[in-house]
């Protein structure tokens, strides 16, 4: 058994965000404990801390009763006392709604891409940010009037602080490439920043929580079109609960930003990159959704 102590700081480091990336959110004891015995010994401490309690008051009954202080006493021992001690203000958890609008006020505040980036930086109210190594931003080419948006950041994008890393990242490019683009004329972004612990899918109220910042982004990089990847993408954009192959191919506008300052983009959605590795007999589909991908912006 590996031992903390005899490790340097880079190995427990590296340990720790091995776990992380395990999806480790616990950790145990070094040593097993008897919870059932701890229990136990505690019921019978409050037992005889009760039998004590009423031994204690039958021997007061048997006492006369006691004395009964005047309002004079009463007001001067009232005046000997101190100030009441504050009670004690519990830590608790930033509530969703209050996180939610938190984060469309951060959202709404920036005015660039930069100013945003710092703004989801300083962010805390997400859990997911506790659990991954690195925020992950947009890359690429904001002034391209295209935008190519995933689900979430993979174990690569969390190691290297880019969208669409390693493998997944490569197999978009070779994408990309068929129809005339690459990364430096697309701008690449996730709906989700953080990657979850454990490639876990976000929870319903972590995606609303970071909405604001995907909304944002899209407005202040004003994309013609959006090319939207994958079950997860694609149904936070289009809503429902339907399946990547009944929702890709079709053109859809979808409102951005809400009722003020907001603005509506033209999106169609494909399979992830790790649908084609997965299944490669789906790259068929995928072409079909490029060519219309293409068809429409050089139109």
């Amino acid at each position: 058994m590996i031992s903390s102590d005899t490790m340097s700081p880079a190995e427990l480091a590296a340990l720790l965000h091995f776990h992380a990336e395990a999806g480790v959110e616990w950790l145990l004891e070094d040593e097993p404990v008897d919870r059932f015995a701890e229990f136990a010994q505690a019921k019978a401490a409050r037992g005889n801390g009760a039998a004590q309690a009423m031994q204690k008051a039958q021997a007061s009954e048997r006492n006369d009763a006691p004395h009964t202080p005047t309002a004079r006493e009463r007001g001067n021992s009232a005046g000997n006392k101190g100030p009441a001690a504050p009670a004690a203000v519990p830590q608790m958890a930033i509530p969703d709604e209050q996180a939610i609008a938190e984060a469309r006020f951060a959202a709404d505040s920036a005015r660039s891409l930069a100013e945003l980036k710092s703004a989801m930086e300083a962010f805390s109210g997400c859990n997911l940010k506790n659990s991954a190594r690195n925020m992950v931003f947009a890359d690429g080419n904001p002034s391209s009037g295209i935008m190519v948006i995933g689900p979430v950041p993979n174990g690569d994008d969390d190691r290297e602080g880019v969208p669409f890393s390693g493998k997944q990242g490569q197999m978009l490019e070779r994408m990309l490439a068929a129809i005339g683009l690459d990364r430096s004329s697309v701008l690449l972004t996730n709906v989700i920043p953080w990657r979850p612990p454990g490639n876990r899918p976000p929870s319903s109220r972590e995606t609303d929580i970071c909405r604001p910042f995907i909304e944002r982004q899209i407005v202040l990089a004003e994309p013609r079109h959006l090319l939207i990847l994958g079950n997860f993408a694609a149904r936070f954009f289009f809503g429902g609960n339907e399946m990547i192959h009944h929702m890709r191919g079709e053109w859809r506008d979808i409102p951005i930003g809400g009722p003020t300052g907001g603005t509506t983009v033209p999106a169609l959605a494909t399979l992830h990159p790790q649908d084609l590795m997965s299944a490669p007999a789906s790259k068929r589909l995928a072409w079909q959704d490029l060519l219309a991908f293409r068809a429409r912006i050089c139109g």
